[in-house]
């Protein structure tokens, strides 16, 4: 197959390293990918690396008349057989370039928040493709009904954990600890995000705040993004050595690692976390709320505990009752790890993409 994946957005996040690894994994797999990405996209740079044609291309609506010739011009180089659109904007103008060319397009949907109702809907999840991803299954009958496509067309396709990258060295956790002056008592709760308001960072904070006096408990914020701003709300809580702020870290999985609770509190916006599948893959219980797909990998009762958004009380009672049973904890980490290998790996990812791409061109 001669795919041809297009970027609208200028970012690099989890929908962006999605992109790059599928990419990746198709390309292994032995077919032709090529990117077309807006201009100053942090996904060129990172494609580029990685051997990939990338052209760089203006998605403004003001640009359309330039751009939606020279991505025909792309599809015709290259015998492209189906784009895969990711944002607002390219989708529009691949979409258009598409159907004058007779090309198949799939718009994967990285974001679980509802799409805009009305015509819009219809004609950029209806009219100019033919079938849609998502990376939430609480979307997916959303988009269905909003842009009345049958529900055969729209399926959920989670990105998974790749394995091989969740290798840890127990004496390089141990020493992360060590670090972080922790002592073989100590019970470490942590969150790994790009640390920003929706991410439930002021809930994970409150319920630190709640729980200041239990002795051995300890908390800790892995990411970077708004973090002196947090920091700031952590010395008016007087919390002191009780929570830990590591900044960006270009490989989180020791501190993830490290970890004996790991909490996602998300408010809103969530799909099927990647910090949350990674933190499953290497066995940590989990603590979230109900938001977007964290309660696929956060099952209730059986790999966690599911809390409420806004309730730091719900989220120490939480982290008490799994502070106070080794054995739960063991148990719920067990469980995730199962759940990420049966139904959350790259592997899983890439096998049903190919399906899809394969189905559209038969």
């Amino acid at each position: 197959m001669r795919i041809l994946h297009t970027e609208g957005s200028n970012g690099w996040g989890g929908q962006e390293i999605r992109i790059l690894r599928e990419a990746e994994g198709m390309r292994a797999r032995g077919h032709e990918v090529i990117f077309a990405v807006t201009f100053g996209g942090k996904l060129t740079a990172q494609a580029q690396k990685l051997g990939f044609q990338v052209y760089e291309l203006n998605f403004k609506k003001t640009h359309a008349l330039m751009t939606i010739p020279r991505l025909l011009r792309i599809f015709k180089k290259h015998k492209i057989e189906l784009i895969n659109t990711h944002s607002s904007s390219d989708a529009w103008m691949a979409g258009i370039a598409a159907r004058v060319a007779g090309k198949f397009v799939v718009r994967t949907r990285h974001l679980s928040t509802p799409i805009r109702k009305g015509l819009n809907s219809v004609v950029l999840y209806n009219g100019l493709c033919d079938f849609v991803v998502t990376t939430s299954s609480a979307i997916v009958p959303l988009i269905c009904h909003q842009s009345k496509l049958p529900s055969t067309l729209c399926r959920c396709i989670p990105t998974g954990v790749d394995p091989s990258l969740l290798i840890v060295d127990p004496v390089a956790v141990a020493a992360f600890r060590e670090q972080l002056h922790l002592t073989p008592k100590d019970c470490l709760v942590g969150t790994a995000c790009f640390v920003r308001s929706w991410k439930g960072i002021n809930d994970f904070m409150r319920a630190a705040e709640l729980l200041r006096e239990i002795k051995h408990l300890k908390w800790i914020i892995v990411g970077g993004g708004y973090v002196n701003d947090y920091k700031v709300v952590a010395e008016k809580m007087d919390l002191g050595d009780r929570l830990i702020f590591t900044g960006h870290l270009n490989s989180p999985y020791i501190a993830i690692a490290a970890m004996d609770i790991f909490a996602l509190l998300s408010t809103a916006h969530e799909g099927i976390s990647q910090a949350t599948l990674q933190a499953a893959y290497l066995k940590k219980p989990l603590i979230t709320t109900p938001i977007g797909g964290l309660p696929e990998v956060c099952l209730d009762g059986k790999t966690g505990l599911i809390v409420p958004p806004f309730s730091p009380e719900r989220v120490g009672e939480a982290v008490m009752t799994l502070m106070k049973d080794s054995a739960l904890r063991r148990k719920f980490g067990e469980d995730a790890h199962q759940l990420v290998k049966q139904k959350f790996t790259m592997q899983h990812t890439l096998d049903e993409m190919e399906l899809v791409y394969s189905q559209l061109l038969s």
